[in-house]
């Protein structure tokens, strides 16, 4: 049964949660149009279809998804045998980066789970109905690209250095602290490309990141904005890069150089207290780690830490969403100075680049990345795309060093999209 999609709230939605035994991969499941997905070593969440949509723009667009969602959910007839979270009515969001474009949230009319060896089945009806018994449907395998070819985008390489190298000036005259200036490439194909394709390849060569689609924005972010799950508030904060040689001996090396750099330090340290502070309203306590450590990836290492927090009230993963972005990590501090530095010098519309995505249940609890190692599909054309990447500039940055590590930071969707 297809239920049209729906532009406002409505007072006769139902949905029903059932347990299934395992169904396979969550991401063989998905059709070739419109997947939705969030997917970190198998688990995780996909869906497909729309029951409803929302989309917002705006300096107040988190807090008027919210306010959808809080309607859609208060009035939805739920049947939830499963109790989990991720189970019942869930909205996949994606949002931009600063105010402008648009940004959304997406009721799916079936959402497939994998968590902790359960699984189960959402369906929703809009007729005010009880959904029919779920049937997973019959997908075909994803369609390998076509040649694909990758030409500068906003700015060259040398024209994004410059940039760069302005900013660097900025520092050191102390008008700020740090800025993430990011850069883009542009992917063509000869015919459409299937989202599936890129998406496996992400998920089988970046397992301990989040795989993610949602309204034509995928790739796979190593890091995680905010987690609220049952009253625990989780958030992962990656700042300081360095590039891998897969020379094992070599790369322990490299890593140990990571962990040392007063630049890296610094820039991460800028990335945690950010995080921290707009946690901290929210949290009765906090655990923020002294140290970071160093995330091994199969392309670069990061300097990586965990904070931990016990959420007040009933306060939602999208309101923490909003709290926290932009962190430090893709905006830069003081954020004000920082925000307004990349809208000068930056030249590239960032769209949902460096911005929540993930996803939230009708409990308030979800999951939200930030939307890095990503490409967002052309609107007009599905056999183009936009791949992004961008780097933390602090006082002690290079130009060339950091063209290097943007151009680390397109790999993994560059090979993703490799026959």
């Amino acid at each position: 049964m297809t239920s049209a999609p729906l532009t406002a709230p409505v007072p006769d939605l139902v949905t029903r949660t059932v347990e299934i035994p395992d169904p396979g991969a969550l991401l063989s499941l998905l059709p070739d149009d419109a997947p939705l997905a969030w997917v970190r070593r198998g688990e995780g969440l996909v869906g497909w279809g729309e029951a409803a949509r929302f989309e917002a723009s705006g300096a107040t667009r988190f807090a008027d998804a919210e306010r959808w969602w809080n309607t859609i959910s208060q009035t939805a007839v739920v049947r939830d045998e499963v109790d989990l979270p991720g189970s019942g009515p869930v909205a996949f969001g994606s949002f931009t980066f600063d105010d402008a474009g648009t940004s959304s949230l997406i009721l799916p009319e079936t959402v497939v789970g994998h968590r902790h060896g359960r699984w189960w089945v959402t369906t929703v009806s809009v007729t005010g109905n009880l959904p029919p018994w779920p049937m997973l449907p019959r997908t075909t395998p994803a369609r390998r690209p076509g040649l694909v070819t990758f030409a500068d985008g906003a700015l060259s390489g040398p024209a994004w250095e410059h940039v760069v190298a302005q900013a660097v000036e900025r520092i050191n005259a102390g008008e700020l602290d740090k800025v993430v200036l990011a850069r883009d490439l542009v992917a063509e194909s000869p015919r459409s490309i299937d989202p599936r394709w890129p998406l496996n390849r992400l998920s089988d060569r970046y397992s301990r990141c989040w795989t993610f689609s949602v309204d034509g924005i995928l790739g796979a972010t190593p890091e995680l904005l905010v987690r609220r799950e049952r009253g625990l508030v989780t958030s992962r904060v990656l700042a300081g890069t360095i590039r891998r040689t897969h020379d094992d001996i070599h790369d322990l090396a490299l890593a140990a150089s990571l962990a040392r750099s007063s630049k890296d330090l610094e820039e991460h340290e800028f990335a945690v207290r950010s995080v921290a502070d707009s946690l901290a309203p929210f949290c009765s306590s906090m655990n923020v780690p002294e140290t970071p450590f160093v995330l091994h990836l199969s392309n670069v290492m990061h300097l990586a830490t965990d904070l931990a927090g016990v959420a007040t009230g009933e306060v939602s993963s999208l309101t923490l969403t909003e709290a926290l972005h932009p962190s430090a990590a893709v905006g830069g501090t003081p954020t004000d100075k920082a925000q307004a530095l990349i809208r000068e010098i930056e030249g590239l519309d960032r769209g949902r680049y460096a911005a929540p995505v993930g996803w939230i249940d009708s409990n308030g609890d979800g999951e939200w990345g930030i939307a890095l190692r990503c490409a967002q599909i052309d609107p007009g054309d599905s056999a183009r795309m936009r791949l992004y990447a961008g780097c933390g500039i602090v006082a002690g940055s290079d130009p060339g060093a950091e063209l290097a590590e943007s151009t680390a930071k397109l790999v993994p969707m560059r090979d993703a999209l490799a026959r």
